[in-house]
């Protein structure tokens, strides 16, 4: 019996990983600005999104936000509740909370949206990274009505980050790469480069920097990592893979990108920078880091493996694995710095409650019934939350998953996938990779 749970508990992780070739993890995080009950948890099966504290967490599926495969779109949601998500064939906006999307108009429409950000005025900045057609950085100041391009159109740059300061809206970095270009004087191919710049005046002038200092991959992806929310000039700028093999380089400028200097070198991908009560954070699932004057930096002790990190309302939040070593699908530090659980799949309470017609309604929730069994989802078991729940077998809130040999057990968010899903992955990635995937970090 012991043998056919685990043969069950991997087929149905498998099922799930099906849809876009991954284990099921939590991955990223948003939330939305003067509204700190809400949260927005980016996983390799959709949105989840709750409105209660995170007591509840609700669904979203892929195809009704506009996306598959293996790709992660990035989120930002506004102040009047309206949700963003970048996607290879436009901007998806919802101004409903989740319930419908559409893709905004012309000229962000049908081009890969690559990066996503709202200034704390609610302009609303995104940049393309299109393979087809030349790229731009553009801003809405109508709250993603009409879009005007910043000047910065270029048949061979590849636009990865922007961000804004949030003191000063009108203070805006971008960053991205172009491996292809005009000729050198002697007819060969250019190397491959990467641009970081600012604007001071909204995108009306720009200013790039010379990147002295830094080091690149051999394809030069640059992110702008955070800025530093009370002192806008200081930035922190990560080299993808520049930390060979594998790993990541941290930069930090004090001039606004004048100058950079290395204050981090990690083992693998940064997921997310955080500066937060004074400190900054680094993110990574092997090991996160925190540094008290933003240059020499220590292991974040007792964090969980974070595959995200934020901050809403002066609290972190972090995404760790559902499973082992974690058993905390999204967790929260607490005032005394222990790390606790908000989340785990189990929990989930559902989609989204949408009326009839919507896209979460006709796309979702037929879906569901497969997703519930396959999580052995029985909503929240916190008795104060709004959603009590079912009553139709045990709290397994706590219980491991059954014991399947590998690195990382079975469906472990840090670890290896089971043999089922791993098999399915490359079939994905064989049929299901569009053209432009290969580009992505």
């Amino acid at each position: 019996m012991r043998h056919l749970a685990a043969v069950a508990f991997v087929a149905a992780a498998s099922a799930v990983a099906s849809a876009n070739g991954r284990p099921p993890a939590t991955n990223g995080i948003a939330f939305r600005p003067g509204t700190p009950s809400e949260s927005f948890v980016r996983t390799t099966f959709g949105l989840l999104i709750s409105k209660d504290d995170g007591c509840s967490f609700r669904w979203i599926c892929e195809d009704a936000i506009g996306y598959g495969g293996t790709y992660d779109p990035k989120y930002a949601v506004a102040a009047d509740g309206t949700i963003y998500a970048t996607t290879f064939e436009g901007l998806r906006i919802s101004r409903d909370s989740g319930c419908t999307w559409v893709t905004a108009a012309s000229p962000v429409n049908n081009l890969w949206i690559d990066a996503l950000e709202i200034a704390s005025n609610g302009d609303v900045w995104v940049a393309t990274a299109e393979s087809g057609a030349p790229n731009d950085i553009y801003r809405s100041t109508d709250g993603g009505q009409t879009f005007t391009p910043r000047g910065m159109q270029s048949a061979s740059i590849w636009w990865k980050s922007v961000k804004a300061a949030q003191t000063n809206a009108q203070l805006v970095y971008v960053a991205g790469y172009q491996v292809s270009g005009p000729s050198q004087p002697d007819a060969s191919p250019p190397p491959p480069t990467a641009h970081f710049l600012r604007t001071e005046n909204g995108g009306d002038t720009w200013t790039e920097s010379t990147l002295a200092g830094v080091q690149f991959a051999a394809t030069p992806i640059i992110l702008i990592g955070a800025v530093d929310p009370v002192t806008p000039t200081t930035v922190l700028l990560i080299s993808v893979g520049a930390n060979i093999p594998s790993g990541d380089k941290l930069y930090r400028s004090t001039d606004g990108g004048e100058s950079f200097t290395e204050v981090l070198a990690t083992q693998e991908s940064i997921r997310d920078v955080v500066f937060h009560a004074g400190k900054v954070y680094v993110a990574t699932q092997g090991g996160s880091f925190e540094s008290a004057d933003g240059i020499t930096y220590g292991p974040f002790a007792g964090a969980p493996q974070l595959g995200c990190l934020g901050e809403n309302n002066g609290t972190l939040v972090g995404c760790g694995a559902n499973w082992g070593p974690d058993f905390k699908a999204v967790a929260v530090q607490g005032p005394d710095s222990t790390w606790t659980k908000q989340f785990r799949f189990v929990e989930l309470a559902g989609p989204l409650e949408c009326p009839a017609g919507s896209t979460v309604e006709t796309l979702c929730n037929p879906l569901w019934p497969a997703l519930k069994e396959q999580f052995g989802a029985k909503g929240p078991t916190d008795p104060a939350c709004a959603l009590p729940p079912e009553v139709d077998g045990p709290d397994v809130v706590g219980a491991e998953p059954p014991t399947v040999k590998g690195p990382g057990g079975c469906c472990d968010a840090g670890g290896t996938a089971p043999f089922g899903a791993m098999g399915l992955t490359g079939l994905a990635i064989m049929v299901g990779f569009r053209r432009r995937t290969a580009r992505r970090r």
